[in-house]
């Protein structure tokens, strides 16, 4: 009953949540407006994808944000000031964003050092590097096909983003893979006991080497999204977006504990956010309350969380 709970009620929050900002106000419900809500979550969507699979293993990426801002920088400034088209700009930027996540899984599996720690120290290194390489200025005069992702299309008379799409697409091949796939069970299987795991013959280092790698790969991507959607490569992007990955991870269902989760219960977390923002706004809601009620859900959900666990036992 508690492990129903933890995957159903994540969605039963949204439409308790949707429905009602509906009564509170008439544009709530519209096709522009949950597009922008939509919008507004994609690029800690994606980032959310990388969390997840993280957390699933029993980490945690503090520098999930940062890294990401690295790889928006990368992109742009080698597309703007030096030239390089956007195809190869843009495997660039998602190339040091994958090297990060590499360093992050080496650390944690080689030298055995808490992952909260190294990514602390990343997160810094991160930092660092982008404000060093961007002289702190922000990129612009960006090439169009860096921008393609933020284009937009019709249905229905409601606006998409081609971003969007992405966001949609990365978490139904993201849910496919830990579903159906050996690799997936193998990631849950390291996440609920890792000596276990290893012996029945999983390579629990590899699996977690991966999971970091494969993460860095997804802040590559919502750096192109970022910038996609900004038309900017920001330095400063990225400061509160590790927070925000972990807060919809937790949101929607995921264990901060590992081995239990959905990557699709993710997605349900990060449109939470946004919802309550979005409605928050609407309503005329100061923003500092909009994060007072965030840390509230936070806080509610982690303690669901070990409340099942310890119903579970």
């Amino acid at each position: 009953m508690s492990r129903a709970l933890g995957a159903v009620g994540p969605f039963l929050a949204l439409v308790a949540a949707s429905v009602f900002f509906a009564t509170r106000s008439d544009r709530f419900l519209t096709g522009d407006n949950l597009s922008i809500v939509l919008q507004q979550v994609m690029v800690v969507g994606v980032i959310a994808i990388g969390e997840t699979l993280v957390i699933l293993t029993a980490g945690v990426d503090l520098s999930c944000g940062t890294v990401m801002a690295l790889g928006a920088i990368v992109m742009t400034k080698l597309a703007a000031e030096l030239g390089v088209s956007a195809p190869l700009a843009i495997a660039v930027g998602i190339g040091a964003t994958t090297l990060f996540g590499l360093l992050n899984g080496l650390l944690v599996t080689r030298i055995n050092l808490p992952p909260f720690i190294v990514t602390l120290g990343t997160l810094n290194i991160a930092f660092a590097i982008t404000q060093l390489y961007s002289n702190a200025q922000t990129v612009t005069d960006l090439p169009e096909a860096m921008n393609a992702l933020g284009g937009t299309f019709h249905v229905g008379g409601t606006t998409v983003v081609y971003g969007v799409v992405v966001m949609l697409a990365l978490y139904a091949l993201t849910a496919f893979v830990l579903r159906e796939t050996a690799a997936g069970r193998h990631v849950y299987a390291v996440g609920n006991n890792p000596e276990a795991a290893r012996l029945t013959g999983i390579a629990t280092p590899r699996v977690i080497l991966a999971v970091y790698v494969l993460a860095g790969v997804t802040y590559g991507i919502a750096a192109l999204l970022s910038v996609a959607r900004t038309g900017v490569g920001d330095p400063n992007a990225g400061q509160t977006e590790n927070l925000d990955a972990i807060t919809a991870v937790v949101l929607g269902g995921t264990s901060l504990f590992g081995g239990r989760g959905t990557v699709l219960g993710s997605l349900v977390g990060a449109l939470i956010v946004g919802v309550f923002r979005n409605g928050l706004t609407l309503m005329g809601v100061s923003s500092v309350y909009q994060i007072l009620i965030t840390g509230i859900l936070v806080i509610l959900a982690v303690a669901t969380d070990q409340l099942s666990r310890r119903g579970a036992r």
